[in-house]
């Protein structure tokens, strides 16, 4: 069906506008009607819009987190208030800035609206609502207590996000430190290194080798830099090429555990991803084994989705879960005899959500001590780059002075 833009005003005044799909322009107009609103304006959705109703229908869009977030929150408040299903899908298709999102809501909102369960209409739509999400919407149905589990969908996402955002600011910083003295170093290599040989080769000195090293850099990049750059498009690609096959997945996410330093963030990282994961399925009623399948696709790592997956096979044939993990050698002892106790005591969801909350403050506390010793370790590193190179040039012109003298 065609989607219709329109603008209009309620019968207290207040100015709307949004989107609506209906079969005909007369039936749009038709249906605003019915809430009380006069339509001053409507004509067909850009084709933004309407290429992402269609796509909406494919397997739904990749919405950031920090939208579905907010979806969810508000959801749940809504559900809370007891709004109608269909209203609450209805009032936040039409807010939703996010146009593929927009149109994936509605979308759900319509085949609710057919009398499809909530999280049948969202399985359809896997780019957006993954398994986790489509799995808790079902057990939530089923027990007759979607707000609550809305409400821990919303905490799970924001605290996902939360720990996402911190890994990207501890890569954020020396990416950006790194790049920049690239820029620094390459902008004075290729123009004002120039300069200096020319003004060297005329006074026809003998230059020292830190000088000479760099003048044989500045040659090298100004007449093969395109193919430098080339290079390293050439090996990203190949990089990203080899991460997307089974292999290499496993072999450059095996080799990030094992970087110093940052290799114990991504694990704690791992770790609290995994225990804040199964808790929230269990805690929302999701079978274990459901649970471990969930939780291993959504784990970010192909070592850690490895072991998560050993440890469900041996789940199937009657073992307990943290025999298993203590096997596979990835999970620290501390998380997995924690684990033991949970299953022991009869409240493992409520021990895995106490391993979560302590991995993620772990986890700011070490992104905290990286970006402190970063900061000068960078600055260093940067004036000795520079300094090296502006010291390398004046050498020369130090000792034309001490000869003249």
């Amino acid at each position: 069906m065609p989607t219709f833009a329109y603008s209009g005003r309620t019968r207290g005044g207040q100015n709307v506008s949004g989107e609506r799909v209906a079969d005909t322009m007369d039936a749009a107009v038709s249906a605003l009607r019915r809430e009380q609103i006069m339509v001053t304006r409507i004509d067909q959705a850009k084709a933004k819009a309407a290429a992402a109703a269609k796509k909406a229908g494919k397997g739904g869009v990749r919405v950031p987190s920090k939208n579905l977030a907010i979806f969810t929150r508000q959801f749940s408040v809504m559900i809370d208030a007891g709004l109608p299903l269909v209203q609450c899908l209805e009032i936040l298709g039409k807010q939703e800035p996010h146009k593929g999102f927009s149109a994936v809501i509605l979308k759900v909102r319509e085949d609710v609206e057919a009398g499809a369960a909530l999280a049948d209409a969202m399985k359809k739509h896997t780019k957006t609502f993954d398994s986790l999400y489509s799995n808790m919407i079902a057990a939530g149905e089923a027990g007759g207590i979607l707000d609550t589990i809305l409400k821990r969908l919303a905490v799970y996402i924001e605290k996902a996000v939360k720990l996402k955002g911190e890994v990207k600011s501890a890569m954020i910083y020396p990416v950006a430190v790194i790049v920049i003295a690239a820029v620094v170093v390459g902008a004075i290599l290729w123009k004002v290194i120039p300069t200096f040989a020319q003004l060297f080769a005329g006074l026809g000195a003998q230059l020292p080798m830190p000088t000479r090293v760099v003048i044989a850099l500045s040659d090298g990049l100004v007449a093969y830099g395109w193919i430098g750059i080339i290079a390293l498009g050439l090996m990203g690609w190949g990089i990203k090429s080899y991460y997307d096959t089974e292999r290499g997945r496993r072999v450059l996410d095996g080799l990030l555990l094992k970087t110093p330093i940052l290799g114990s963030i991504l694990r704690k990282v791992a770790v609290a991803r995994f225990c804040r994961t199964l808790s929230t399925l269990m805690t929302s009623g999701v079978p274990i084994l459901d649970g471990l399948d969930i939780t291993a696709r959504t784990a970010g790592n192909a070592i850690i989705e490895d072991a998560i997956q050993v440890t469900r096979a041996s789940i199937e044939r009657g073992e307990t879960i943290s025999g298993p993990l203590r096997e596979t050698n990835v999970f620290p002892s501390m998380v997995v005899q924690m684990i033991n106790v949970g299953e022991t005591t009869g409240a493992l969801d409520e021990m895995l959500s106490k391993i979560a909350d302590f991995y993620e403050e772990e986890v700011d506390t070490a992104v905290a001590g990286l970006l402190t010793l970063m900061e000068p370790v960078m600055i260093a590193f940067l004036g000795v780059i520079v300094g090296g190179i502006v010291i390398a040039m004046y050498l020369p012109i130090f000792d034309l002075i001490s000869k003249l003298t």
